[in-house]
C-alpha cells in the first residue's frame, strides 16, 4: 500500500492553522510562527494569507494572527455535537441502570 502524497505548501498551511490554537485573544506574530514551526517568515506569510483568504484566520489590530470566528464556529459545532451525543449516551445509561435495579 502506498502512502498518500501531500503538498508541502498544504501541509505548511495546516501546521500554521494548528499553531494558531490558544491565540484567539492575543494572536501570534509571523516571527513567532516561523520560529516555532521552523519555517521562513515568507513561507509563514504565504500560509497565513491563504488561511485569511479562506476565512480561517484573521489579522488582529495588534498585527498578530488568530483563528477566525468561522474557525471557532467549526470548533464550537464539534463541541455541541459531542455534548449532544454524550447527553444521549447518559440517557441510555440511566435507562439501563434503572432497568437493572428492578
Amino acid at each position: 500500500m502506498s502512502t498518500p502524497r501531500t503538498s508541502d505548501s498544504g501541509a505548511r498551511i495546516l501546521r500554521v492553522l494548528k499553531a494558531l490554537k490558544g491565540y484567539s485573544l492575543t494572536g501570534i506574530s509571523n516571527g513567532e510562527l516561523a520560529k516555532g514551526l521552523g519555517e521562513s517568515p515568507a513561507n509563514i506569510n504565504r500560509a497565513i494569507n491563504t488561511l485569511i483568504a479562506e476565512g480561517l484566520a484573521v489579522k488582529l489590530d495588534n498585527g498578530r494572527f488568530a483563528p477566525s470566528v468561522a474557525l471557532l464556529q467549526i470548533a464550537q459545532a464539534h463541541a455541541n455535537e459531542m455534548s449532544t451525543a454524550q447527553h444521549r449516551i447518559n440517557e441510555i445509561n440511566q435507562r439501563v441502570l434503572a432497568g437493572a435495579s428492578r
